[in-house]
């Protein structure tokens, strides 16, 4: 079932928000202090390929003050509006009953665009 889940995502929109993630993590690693907001939307860009059978779970040890500090500037610069904007399409998605699955994988990725810091991929 994820594996349908996962191919059906991909054509829905699935690639685009991907490839999306990728150019700005590409734009952003160009960059010398973007470089750990860019690795952040790298791990972004794989959930939103893959969702269905992936879990987002906090580290056990994360960095503590750096990791809440890198997490309040990159709500700062652009995680709310990422947030939002999976927010939204997820809500669009729950319309219908065929699109809850798919409304809940944009709001596990709205979690992770808000607080990607201190947080893993399983």
């Amino acid at each position: 079932m994820k594996i349908i889940g996962n191919i059906i995502w991909l054509l829905f929109g699935g690639i685009l928000i991907a490839l999306e993630y990728l150019v700005s993590s590409l734009l952003l690693i160009i960059t010398i202090i973007g470089i750990p907001f860019g690795l952040q939307t790298l791990k972004l860009a794989s959930i939103a390929l893959w969702p269905f059978g992936r879990e987002v779970r906090v580290k056990e040890n994360s960095t503590g003050c750096l990791s809440t500090i890198m997490n309040v500037l990159w709500i700062l610069i652009g995680g709310i509006w990422i947030c939002i904007s999976h927010l939204a399409v997820g809500l669009i998605f729950c319309i219908t009953i065929i699109g809850i699955p798919f409304g809940r994988q944009h709001f596990k990725l709205a979690g992770l665009a808000l607080t990607p810091f201190g947080r893993e991929i399983g």
